[in-house]
């Protein structure tokens, strides 16, 4: 398949896959943390894309973006917060997680907003333009290298100082 990698068909999610998004974050994370932070960001509608990857008919991938008020000098940003991602184990390393994260900033484009933010591994998610630098202005409950941001629209987290608000159903 070209770009290499296991084929899988990437899709927006649905009700009828929550239970299996639900199983395949605990097996990928080896606990129900994640699986509650999915049901209040579902709960308290803060989900602007929600994916999955797909092959043989099982759901062997998650990805979801939810709305993230962030501001910078004060001015509202039209962000997201991607968290969590997950592929089944068994299936990691083979390029499933990088397309569904291409996948989901696509969405995100198309949908409008203007940046992204991630707390996850500094050394997979620059890959897909996410830098440390860029968040360090943001005032948040994280920092350092694994505090990320991509700006979908050039120029949106430009400025002195920022602060993004996560949500309750973060748990923070």
């Amino acid at each position: 398949m070209p770009g290499g990698g296991e084929a899988v068909d990437i899709r927006a999610a649905t009700a009828a896959d929550h239970d299996a998004i639900a199983a395949l974050n605990r097996a990928a994370f080896g606990s129900d943390e994640e699986v509650g932070i999915i049901q209040r960001l579902r709960g308290d509608d803060l989900v602007a894309v929600e994916l999955v990857a797909v092959r043989a008919g099982a759901i062997i991938g998650h990805i979801l973006l939810s709305a993230l008020p962030t501001t910078m000098d004060g001015r509202p940003v039209s962000a997201l917060a991607l968290a969590p991602m997950a592929v089944l184990p068994g299936r990691q390393g083979k390029g499933i997680g990088g397309r569904l994260i291409e996948a989901a900033l696509n969405e995100a484009r198309r949908l409008g907003y203007a940046a992204v933010i991630v707390l996850g591994h500094p050394d997979y998610y620059p890959r897909f333009g996410f830098s440390a630098a860029l968040a360090r202005k943001l005032a948040a409950p994280f920092s350092g290298e694994a505090f990320m941001a991509l700006e979908l629209v050039p120029g949106a987290l430009a400025g002195q100082a920022g602060t993004v608000a996560y949500p309750p159903a973060f748990g923070l």
